[in-house]
């Protein structure tokens, strides 16, 4: 499995992977992607077969608009 690693997400984390057997892991940054959205990215996140390691969950399941409780869902990256 490829791990693509976002760039709210420390490159240690890519590090780590790599280190746990995942050699194909990479980070958005080393592969000069950073400063796109996560949106932006999904072309080549399709094209590279990535499996995509973001904390922007809410890119992807949208805005609350339920009541449930949703504090399992991290903020958005700080530096978009």
């Amino acid at each position: 499995m490829k791990f693509l690693i976002d760039e709210c997400l420390s490159p240690q984390l890519a590090k780590m992977a790599i280190e746990k057997g995942h050699g194909d892991t990479s980070h958005v940054v080393w592969i000069k992607m950073g400063g796109l959205k996560d949106w932006e990215l999904k072309p080549n996140i399709l094209e590279g077969d990535w499996t995509f390691v973001t904390k922007n969950s809410v890119d992807f399941q949208g805005p609350n608009t339920s009541r449930a409780p949703r504090d399992n869902i991290p903020k958005r990256c700080s530096s978009r």
